[in-house]
């Protein structure tokens, strides 16, 4: 696998760390994800534009800058000015000018793309005054032919890390066919008393990446009634046994592992009854398989914590170690009347192929858990699942653009690509389904939208600043 944890967003990182050439390699990997700050090219990378000086009251105009809007009365104010400014002195400015309607960008054609080449892309702002920066001030690009006609889609540069309070675009983008020259877009959007500052943007041709190829796997395993905790959790792990066999780098189980099939005198237990500590019996096992075929494993099992009890999803790194946790934040009223507690947040992980997210169960049928992931970078969400709708489920993976591997019981086992279409499905009871993906290249979209990387516009296009005061109580 090609090492390629994404950066730039707060993560729960897996312990121990990444070689220097494993760093290397992911940075000349990634495709169209976040990329580490830095202003200049990184070595054997071919810079072909770089503007970092913008002294003040020089317009820009000399260097090829344009102002552009859609009409005079969207027009935004545009200045340079000698501060803020990173690198050389003065930075490209635009105001909002008091006008709700402003939405303006400086403009910048540049020649000399190689169509089907790669590029790293990045640039920097600081915004004052902008309730929303991250809808307020982006950059795009716009790739264009050899007539200045627009090919392939405009590409809304992700966010990664910030530098003071500057905050760093960025990331690795696939010049498409037929492109001669890419328009550099920096914008100020509809914040009439915000001011953004732009500086040190950089394109720069880079290698091809190899791609980050993983191979995911789902299970379909329900343990036989009257089990104990630990043969309950057996039961899971003749199917991991397989995926492991199958070469899968990273195998979903499904929910409460340690509970279900498994009776406390003449009824069936209840997590307080099954809790254990994370690490712990259940996790240790898991471990010892985790690091027999060097994969990853997600389960959810119960988890008791001091006085607590949670309902509880754990990442098994390759080392068989737990890497992470969630706790299940949307507990439906069973859970709550068995003495569950809620989690209280939606942590993502980094691994070495990509970031992932976990939610469970109950979880799928509200929109902001996964958004919750999507939005800090998970590019696969593992869901450990009882019952639940799979329409629902699917539509997760749909309007977050993001992989998503489901376990079940009640509902199918089955992993879905960014467009919701089913790539497996674990039929066989029980029985292991897997798919071989590449996250540096997701499937094309299947319908005839011109909406280019749908997962940027999904990030870029959300609304966070539209309040639901309904929603808040």
């Amino acid at each position: 696998m090609h090492p390629a944890a994404a950066a730039g967003l707060p993560a729960q990182k897996l312990t121990g760390g990444f070689s220097l050439t494993a760093v290397i390699v992911f940075l000349l990997a990634v495709f169209v994800l976040s990329a580490p700050a830095s202003s200049a090219p990184a070595p054997g990378d071919e810079a072909i534009f770089r503007a970092d000086s913008f002294p003040g009251g020089s317009g820009a105009g000399d260097a090829g800058w344009i102002q552009w809007s859609q009409r005079q009365e969207t027009l935004p104010r545009f200045f340079t000015a000698a501060g803020p400014s990173l690198g050389g002195p003065g930075s490209l400015g635009i105001y909002g000018a008091s006008n709700s309607l402003a939405r303006g960008c400086w403009r910048k054609l540049v020649e000399g793309i190689v169509a089907g080449a790669h590029y790293s892309f990045e640039a920097f702002y600081l915004a004052r005054g902008a309730d929303y920066p991250r809808q307020r001030c982006f950059a795009r690009l716009d790739w264009r032919d050899a007539k200045d006609d627009r090919v392939g889609q405009r590409v809304y540069v992700p966010e990664n890390a910030r530098l003071g309070q500057w905050q760093q675009v960025g990331g690795v983008f696939r010049a498409p066919e037929d492109a001669g020259s890419v328009r550099v877009e920096l914008y100020l959007s509809h914040c009439e008393q915000a001011t953004v500052f732009w500086d040190s943007i950089t394109l720069a041709r880079v290698p091809d990446p190899p791609g980050r190829k993983v191979r995911v796997a789902t299970v379909n395993c329900r343990p036989s009634e009257n089990k104990s905790s630990a043969g309950s959790v057996e039961e899971f792990c003749e199917v991991v046994e397989q995926a492991g066999r199958e070469g899968c780098d990273i195998v979903c189980l499904g929910e409460g592992i340690n509970m279900i099939g498994v009776a406390v005198g003449d009824t069936y237990a209840r997590y307080a009854d099954i809790a254990e500590p994370v690490p712990g019996p259940t996790t240790e096992r898991l471990g010892e398989l985790a690091r027999k075929h060097r994969m990853y494993i997600v389960a959810a099992l119960g988890e008791r914590e001091e006085r607590a009890v949670y309902n509880t999803a754990v990442l098994i790194d390759r080392q068989g170690r737990v890497a992470g946790k969630y706790r299940k934040v949307y507990l439906p009223e069973g859970e709550l009347e068995d003495g569950c507690a809620p989690g209280n947040s939606f942590p993502v992980f980094d691994t070495d192929f990509g970031r992932i997210g976990m939610m469970i169960c109950w979880d799928s049928w509200f929109v902001d858990p996964a958004r919750a992931l999507s939005l800090q970078g998970a590019e696969i969400i593992f869901l450990p699942v009882w019952g639940g709708n799979a329409t629902l489920i699917r539509a997760r993976a749909i309007e977050n653009h993001v992989y998503l591997v489901s376990c079940g019981y009640d509902v199918e086992s089955n992993i879905y690509d960014p467009w919701g279409e089913l790539i497996a499905e674990a039929k066989e009871r029980p029985g292991v389904a897997a798919a071989d993906i590449d996250l540096d290249y997701p499937p094309a979209c299947p319908y005839s939208w011109p909406l280019g990387d749908m997962r940027l516009n999904l990030l870029h296009a959300r609304r966070s600043d539209v309040r639901v005061p309904e929603l808040e109580k």
